[in-house]
């Protein structure tokens, strides 16, 4: 599923794109009853709430897309070739049309349901404010491993499986450890560090953790600390993969001792 950094950078993409401009709106696969209520509308901003998606057109409405395990968005200089048959949505701006194909959310939204989706989600690393005190107090009050807490969308929104095995190694914590029993300063760094590594996955259009000197991006194999690697890539050691929230970590045991 794609991470925080995925979808904030859609939306810088689609802001750079058709924010400002009419936008013909159709849903070739016909699954988006709301496309008519949008179409030939400016699109007035295009944002990101952690793994969602929000688009609001003048006259009020809002499409929210969440693309799930299978999502994406494709990107077309016009004129575009005709779309797929399983489009969701399509989006034809003066230059560009991009198409949304296979999201498990495609949706007109209310601002009620607005309201309730804000409400369901925790702090996003990459808002605005960058206020995480309501994930700070969530880790105070959890006897949860701090592994399953960063998987929790209700409590820090936009962390996934990646992100979350690379962000504990950094910052030497073994998975299991409970979240309550961490030092203030420890999540203080951890916060700050998932708004580091978020807004470098946005610069780079993927993710990487590794500290990186010259020209281009580490490959693809040396991107990453521990995440589905066999030995670690800082001390050599032995990877463990922990089943944990439903999904496996990947953590290295000398870098990251479990709690005593």
């Amino acid at each position: 599923m794609p991470e925080g950094h995925t979808l904030h950078r859609l939306a810088q993409d689609l802001t750079r794109d058709l924010v400002g401009y009419e936008v013909a709106a159709s849903s070739p696969q016909g699954r988006f009853l709301g496309a008519d209520r949008v179409d030939g509308r400016v699109l007035k901003s295009a944002d990101a709430l952690g793994k969602h998606l929000l688009l609001r057109f003048a006259g009020g409405a809002r499409v929210h897309v969440h693309l799930g395990l299978f999502g994406r968005f494709y990107r077309r200089r016009n004129p575009a070739p005709g779309p797929r048959s399983t489009t969701r949505l399509r989006l034809v701006g003066p230059t560009v049309t991009w198409d949304l194909v296979g999201p498990t959310r495609c949706e007109l939204l209310t601002l009620a349901g607005l309201r309730a989706l804000e409400a369901r989600i925790g702090a996003d690393p990459l808002a605005a404010n960058g206020n995480g005190e309501s994930f700070l107090a969530a880790l105070s009050r959890t006897r949860r491993p701090i592994g399953a807490v960063l998987l929790d969308q209700r409590v820090v929104s936009g962390i996934g499986n990646v992100y979350r095995a690379e962000l504990l190694f950094l910052a030497g914590i073994h998975p299991l450890t409970p979240a309550r029993s961490l030092p203030r300063s420890t999540c203080d760094s951890l916060w700050e560090a998932s708004r580091a590594l978020l807004a470098r996955g946005v610069r780079e259009r993927r993710i990487v953790t590794v500290p990186h000197e010259g020209p281009g991006r580490p490959r693809r194999g040396e991107a990453l600390y521990v995440y589905k690697r066999r030995r670690c890539r800082a001390c050599g050691g032995a990877i463990r993969r922990i089943p944990l929230g439903g999904r496996p970590i990947y953590a290295c045991e000398t870098c990251q001792p479990p709690a005593v």
